[in-house]
């Protein structure tokens, strides 16, 4: 007894009928990441940052660090009777850093660090003068670096040598440098 068998029907799936990858997109060319869509797995960027450009944050912070480590610096100076190469390009590069820390990417900030630095280290010299006279007479650093700021001018001048200058030159390149490498 034979019967006779009916053919297989073939399932539909949508609109194409039996073919169910007929309406995928294509395979992804050779060498191209998958999956194809842009950014479908990857992680996400991170934000850009944002790019400071301060002058008067950087001056002002500079300013403030300027007068904080000249002082230091003159302290140094006072209580090892002799100027310091090391800590004025110390003083320098702290100068510059802050500049470029605070005020970002402003193309003046590190001529304004140089500048700044070069004040700063005079004031570290005068201030140790002052000490150096003070502890020399006997008396208050108060009344000799405030009363008689002149006399210690004087005898600062007296006392610089080529050595003083180059001090001068290592605390502003250093300050250049300094902020320049602190904004990036």
């Amino acid at each position: 007894m034979s019967q006779s068998v009916p053919p297989p029907q073939q399932p539909q799936y949508g609109p194409t009928g039996g073919n169910p990858y007929a309406q995928q997109a294509p395979a992804p060319a050779p060498g191209t990441p998958y999956p194809p869509q842009p950014g479908a797995f990857a992680p996400p960027a991170p934000p850009a940052a944002p790019v400071r450009n301060n002058l008067v944050l950087g001056l002002l912070a500079a300013l403030a660090a300027a007068v904080v480590v000249g002082a230091l610096y003159g302290v140094i100076i006072g209580a090892t009777e002799h100027e310091i190469g090391w800590a004025a390009v110390g003083v320098g590069f702290v100068v510059g850093l802050v500049a470029g820390k605070a005020g970002g990417r402003n193309p003046a900030l590190p001529v304004v660090g140089a500048v700044l630095a070069l004040g700063s280290v005079y004031l570290g010299q005068l201030v140790g003068e002052a000490m150096l006279i003070a502890d020399h007479f006997h008396v208050g650093f108060n009344e000799v670096f405030f009363e008689h700021l002149d006399s210690v001018q004087k005898i600062w001048k007296e006392d610089a040598d080529p050595l003083t200058f180059v001090f001068f030159a290592i605390a502003a390149f250093a300050a250049f440098s300094g902020a320049k490498k602190a904004a990036a």
